[in-house]
Parts: structure tokens; sequence; C-alpha cells
């Protein structure tokens, strides 16, 4: 299937949920990191980094100006170099799995997380993770790589994806 396992879809349908299950019922070695919804009173604030080795950031927020934005909210790249790309190359380094949720708008502001995401899908360990839907030149490359299995996540099909990502982590 090969050494990527990435998916996308429209936010909301699970893309987050499945890798963290996967990752919890296979018990395999891996690291990287998570994108976490900031939310205040049921309304979404921001977003935060949560690297599997239990660092936390907060990528991005309605109260952080700067020349980075995506919609409402402010994206702080430093967090993501330091954080993020630091959790890529640990990954690529001590674990067997290197998981990138996500690669995606306010990701790829940061050349340091593009050359991190480079390095890992060229390195000999599998990567699970996520990817914008949206057209982006470097996106559109890593989606028609044969050696990439890129799946478009519904509700509907949760379960089917959840059980392929298990068959490929073992």
């Amino acid at each position: 299937m090969g050494q990527a396992y990435l998916l996308t879809g429209m936010p909301g349908t699970g893309k987050t949920t499945i890798i963290r299950q996967a990752i919890t019922l296979s018990k395999c070695n891996a690291g990287g990191f998570f994108t976490q919804e900031i939310r205040n009173v049921g309304i979404r604030e921001g977003f935060r980094i949560v690297t599997l080795d239990n660092k936390e950031a907060v990528l991005a927020h309605i109260a952080i100006d700067g020349p980075f934005r995506v919609g409402k909210y402010g994206v702080d790249i430093s967090v993501l170099d330091d954080t993020g790309v630091e959790a890529i190359y640990n990954a690529i380094e001590h674990n067997d799995i290197v998981v990138i949720d996500e690669i995606g708008k306010m990701e790829l502001f940061s050349s340091k997380f593009i050359q991190a995401v480079q390095d890992a899908l060229s390195s000999p360990k599998k990567v699970l993770g996520t990817i914008t839907l949206k057209p982006h030149p470097l996106t559109d490359t890593i989606k028609q790589n044969r050696n990439f299995r890129v799946t478009e996540l519904t509700r509907n099909t949760q379960a089917q994806v959840l059980a392929e990502i298990l068959a490929w982590l073992t």
C-alpha cells in the first residue's frame, strides 16, 4: 500500500479521531503530533499542537496577531517550527510511525514544516497523517505520489478506513 497513509476530507469527518484510534488500537511505536481544537463555551477559538510525547502549544488563535492568518485565526509559525517540526524529526529518529496531523493551510506557512514533511515522506518510516482537501502545489504533489495512499474520509467510511489503517500498520 505504500509508506504513507494520508486522510483527507471535509472538516468534522473524523480524520484526527480515526488516526488516534488507529494508534491506540494498534499499539504501534508512533511519534509526531496531532492538532486539536481550542473551544470556549462551544465556540472554536483556535488550534493547539499536541505531540505524542505530551507537549502542547497554541498554533493558531483568534487572539494572535501577525502576518500569517487563516480566516479569523492568527498562526504562530514559531510554535509549529519548535513543537511540530521537532516532533516530526524525533519520530523519524525514534519511532516506527510518524504522525503528521495535519498537512494543511496553517502548517504550510512554515518552510521548516514543509521540509520536515518531505523528510518524513522520503524516510523509510511509515507516515500516518491528514492532508488538506483543498488544492495546494505541495499537497497536490503528495496526493499524486503512487507510493502514498490518500483516502477521502466521510462519516460513512470511518469503520472501513480504520480497518484499512490497522491492517497497514501491522
